[in-house]
């Protein structure tokens, strides 16, 4: 990928389990990013985060009649590397300790790694 970016990182804010519409395009975009051998993370923030809870995203069907659940597209991105991270401030506030969260779930992150993807010239970001 010679003089173009080689990294993206995604931002999931208004992607919620509230609107599940919007949930499935930023999976597929990463899953295809990856496919392109791109180095691919998704920063999950505010409500976004609960998303990431067992359960919440297997329950959530992007449009009536789609028998693809969220949790399956955000499992093919993963199956080709792409990390899921979430921002620590939303995960305390958004996320009970007793909660379990699925297994492709890469770990806390503060916002600021955001902010430096977005300022490094190696990297490209998307917010949804």
């Amino acid at each position: 990928m010679s003089g173009q970016r080689s990294k993206l990182a995604i931002l999931l804010w208004s992607a919620t389990p509230e609107r599940p519409q919007l949930c499935a395009t930023p999976f597929v975009h990463a899953a295809a990013a990856a496919a392109f051998d791109c180095e691919v993370e998704i920063h999950f923030a505010g409500p976004a985060v609960r998303l990431l809870v067992a359960g919440v995203a297997e329950s959530l069907r992007p449009w009536p009649g789609v028998d693809t659940s969220i949790y399956q597209m955000m499992r093919q991105a993963a199956n080709l590397d792409v990390s899921f991270r979430a921002c620590a401030m939303a995960m305390g506030a958004l996320v009970g300790p007793d909660e379990a969260l699925i297994p492709e779930y890469s770990g806390t992150v503060a916002a600021s790694v955001f902010v430096q993807r977005a300022l490094d010239p190696e990297w490209a970001t998307l917010v949804f």
